[in-house]
């Protein structure tokens, strides 16, 4: 099988000599092209290029979340089709939440391992993924989570502190996100986000609405957390927002959302969490969020600045992916 393996050098848990050793690995079942990013959007970039001249049957990212973010938005940057390479991961990010709801090993080595059996067995898996298109920004794959509001502000200032030297930790994520609460105390009782699904009335006045194509959302640690539990990769997307933050009602929904799942009866779905405060969607194909003003956007972790009003579609069957 022809490959194009896409290397991020920067990967958080992946040192130089790990990444030859998988590259070594891979290349005694493929016949491996390597290319290592050097830029904000090289990944998509090359992942275009070989979909668009047919060279490989599969491409490999081995990064992060960001990483294979980009690689996904390349691979269908005409669309989904039967000519599109097929994609798979191994994951070398700080949380790597794609891959881990794929049911992969966190850890880099094990995971080419279990690529390698799945090539050596055919393993395949067609995936639902969401797509958002806002003005001023070209559609935006993603594949387990986008946000307006809250969530995606503290992607941002984690962002920033990055860009000054910092290492991206669970740690840093949990102290930006308490910075942030304590900071943003104007829209905390009512935020300036709607919901617009058709043929029902808006939903106004959340803080922060997170869109999921997959379950967890994603993880603290090994920790997963479970906003809406059942998100799938075979069914379009779920919804879930908050619309007052006070410290009581927040503390009760963190408490929720992270707490083991208990096993659903007869094919129900996994409760969520549940309040007067919180917004919650399963299933939807097509919605908008539009906000009073420009609110903080991301898309699977990558903050894409202010946005007004993003378009939400669910694309079942986007993808395959060797698992």
């Amino acid at each position: 099988m022809r490959a194009l393996l896409v290397v991020n050098p920067k990967a958080t848990t992946t040192s130089g000599r790990t990444r030859d050793v998988l590259t070594h690995a891979l290349r005694s079942d493929l016949k491996l092209e390597v290319a290592q990013t050097q830029y904000r959007g090289h990944a998509r970039d090359l992942a275009q290029r070989v979909t668009e001249d047919g060279s490989v049957d599969l491409v490999v990212a081995l990064g992060g979340d960001g990483t294979v973010n980009e690689v996904v938005n390349g691979l269908l940057a005409h669309g989904p089709g039967e000519r599109v390479p097929r994609l798979a991961v191994v994951p070398g990010g700080s949380t790597n939440v794609f891959a881990r709801a794929l049911g992969l090993p966190n850890d880099p080595v094990e995971a080419t391992g279990a690529l390698l059996d799945a090539l050596a067995d055919r393993r395949e898996r067609s995936i639902g993924l969401g797509k958002a298109l806002t003005d001023g920004l070209p559609d935006r794959w993603f594949t387990f989570t986008a946000g307006l509001g809250f969530d995606a502000g503290v992607v941002g200032r984690v962002e920033r502190r990055r860009r000054a030297g910092r290492k991206s930790t669970h740690a840093l994520y949990v102290a930006e996100a308490l910075r942030h609460y304590v900071t943003e105390r104007e829209h905390r009782r009512s935020g300036p986000i709607s919901l617009e699904i058709n043929g029902q009335d808006p939903v106004p006045g959340m803080v922060m609405a997170i869109v999921s194509n997959t379950s967890p959302w994603t993880f603290l640690g090994s920790r997963p957390v479970f906003p809406s539990p059942a998100a799938s990769f075979e069914t379009d997307l779920d919804i879930f927002g908050i619309t007052r933050m006070t410290a009581f009602r927040t503390a009760r929904t963190v408490r929720q959302i992270l707490r083991p799942l208990p096993a659903a009866e007869g094919g129900a779905r996994p409760a969520g969490p549940s309040g007067k405060h919180l917004v919650s969607y399963h299933d939807v194909r097509h919605f908008t969020l539009v906000s009073e003003e420009p609110a903080p956007f991301q898309v699977d972790g990558d903050h894409l600045g202010d946005r007004s009003r993003v378009s939400f579609t669910g694309v079942r069957r986007a993808l395959r992916v060797i698992v």
